[in-house]
């Protein structure tokens, strides 16, 4: 039993949902998004609220039941709030900087390396080592600083290195003198 799956959703207002087939579209304040849905997985909206329902028990349509319930949830709170991501550089000379559409990243290699936004993202630097992802889609906020992480990810010992705001990264003791 699947108990994302069943939830029902509540569309707040100023959000609408339009089912075209197998094509789900949520339209609100922020934007547009849209989701393909898979054949044995039915999308019907009633009144203020999205019910998700799956036409067999089989092991791929169980697991898509819950998944397309929580994509719905996430494109409602995406159009109606938004998402965002907060990254920090930590490192001697490490900074961040915007130069046109790309994301000037300079984190102690010989070059600075410059990632492009992609469409419907906007990056904040709020400092020089203190920028904000923000967008409507869950999965692209996630992908593109999960990209940005991994342009160097934060080392055990000194700790140098991208990470977000609220992660902790564990130490590791450093050698010990003989």
């Amino acid at each position: 039993m699947s108990r994302i799956g069943n939830r029902r959703l509540v569309v707040p207002e100023g959000v609408t949902i339009t089912i075209d087939g197998n094509q789900v579209t949520v339209k609100g304040p922020k934007g547009e998004l849209s989701l393909e849905i898979m054949k044995n997985i039915a999308v019907t909206v009633e009144e203020n609220t999205v019910v998700v329902t799956r036409a067999n028990d089989e092991k791929t349509t169980k697991a898509m039941h819950g998944t397309t319930n929580a994509n719905i949830h996430n494109m409602i709170e995406g159009v109606t709030n938004g998402f965002k991501k907060e990254l920090e550089i930590i490192g001697v000379g490490y900074r961040f900087a915007m130069k046109g559409n790309a994301l000037v990243i300079n984190a102690g290699y010989s070059h600075p390396v410059e990632l492009e936004i992609p469409e419907g993202l906007s990056v904040d630097v709020t400092s020089n080592t203190e920028i904000t992802v923000n967008g409507i889609s869950k999965e692209k906020v996630g992908e593109f600083a999960a990209n940005i992480r991994k342009v160097r990810k934060p080392e055990p010992y000194k700790g140098k290195g991208i990470r977000y705001k609220d992660e902790h990264v564990q130490r590791k003791e450093g050698k010990k003198a003989a």
